[in-house]
């Protein structure tokens, strides 16, 4: 039986079918490489292009942060459940952060699973 993060597809270590679905699943995160601490900036997430039918389509977008020094990570910051033919795979969220670390970005698709995408943020 796995763990279920190794269940999550990366563009790293995506293998046989799968290294076809790499540009199309994997999460693409925009945001600053390095933010003043406490002070907003935005976060977008999109997926695509993609299919945004019932029987193929991304169902949701989740971002969490690492936080350097955290005992406990990750930080849930956002989850966006999509319905098909109705919502794009697309998500901006205005954040703060106190430290640095790193963003995550993980979406669901009913047919090809969870992908995952990250960046560093650097705080100063």
């Amino acid at each position: 039986m796995k763990r279920f993060g190794e269940l999550i597809y990366t563009p790293e270590q995506a293998s046989g079918e799968a290294i076809s679905k790499v540009e199309t699943h994997t999460p693409k995160i925009e945001a600053p490489e390095v933010v003043k601490a406490n002070e907003p900036f935005e976060i977008k997430v999109q997926v695509g292009p993609h299919p945004n039918q019932v029987a193929h389509s991304i169902r949701f977008i989740k971002i969490y942060f690492e936080e350097e020094g955290r005992a406990f990570n990750p930080v849930h910051i956002a989850t966006i459940n999509l319905e098909p033919e109705y919502a794009e795979p697309k998500l901006t969220v205005t954040v703060r952060l106190k430290k640095s670390g790193v963003l995550y970005a993980i979406e669901y698709c009913n047919l090809h699973g969870l992908w995952e995408a990250k960046k560093s943020i650097k705080v100063e």
